[in-house]
């Protein structure tokens, strides 16, 4: 595969020497905080999407039920289309070119590529694919994928246009992903909720065997609360 070099401080090196001197100057508190984001942010939107999943579960419906699941599986590819590009653009980490002021984290060793990031392409996915489920934990996660992108250069990790790409190219898989799973996902779900998957994917059968427990308790020839009167079934 042909490997093309990309000179990252041509780009916006001094936008990014900017972050860094901000980050040398601030408190070490804010440093830290921004830093163990950067490290472990992502685990973040593993439980956003354990939200929404539980969500589309709950909702009973198949097509959000497909769209739930789509969305580690858009993640995923968002990663594998990033790693992708990565593999091609030779790109410096910016910390091993512009060395001064020293960065809050240790700098990545040389053959460690800087473009695009991995973090954004992951966190952009994740808030794309959340948005196209559920419209709140989708604000939520595109908020926490722009503090991510943020996080990602004021650790020196990577040039601002590391991030850019990386969120764009994660949306911009993602997408396509999710909708096609929304459009032909919901059949096989229905079918998965005949075997023993289904209290995976809906609540319902949770209700349903709660509402015979009742009414295997009721009395002979009592109705059971489930149906008595002024008491609707979902």
């Amino acid at each position: 595969m042909t490997h093309l070099a990309l000179n990252g401080s041509a780009i916006d090196g001094g936008l990014y020497h900017w972050f860094i001197t901000q980050a040398a100057h601030s408190p070490h508190w804010f440093d830290d905080l921004v830093s163990f984001y950067a490290s472990y942010g992502l685990g973040l939107f593993a439980l956003l999407m354990v939200a929404g999943w539980w969500r589309a579960r709950t909702a009973g419906s198949a097509t959000a039920m497909a769209t739930a699941l789509a969305v580690p599986v858009a993640v995923v590819a968002a990663y594998v289309a990033n790693d992708l590009v990565k593999s091609v653009f030779d790109e410096v980490r910016p910390c091993q070119v512009i060395t001064a002021p020293a960065t809050i984290q240790p700098c990545p060793g040389v053959g460690d590529w800087s473009f695009p990031s991995n973090h954004s392409a992951i966190a952009a996915a994740s808030a794309a694919a959340l948005w196209l489920l559920d419209r709140r934990l989708g604000a939520i996660a595109a908020l926490a994928a722009l503090v991510m992108g943020f996080a990602r250069i004021w650790v020196g990790a990577h040039y601002p246009h590391d991030v850019l790409v990386g969120l764009a190219l994660g949306a911009a898989v993602a997408v396509p992903v999710v909708l096609a799973a929304r459009r032909w996902g919901p059949p096989l779900v229905v079918r998965l909720e005949s075997g023993f998957l289904r209290p995976f994917l809906t609540a319902a059968a949770a209700d349903s065997q709660a509402a015979d427990s009742r009414g295997a308790g009721a009395e002979p020839g009592q109705p059971s609360s489930t149906d008595s009167p002024g008491v609707s079934r979902r």
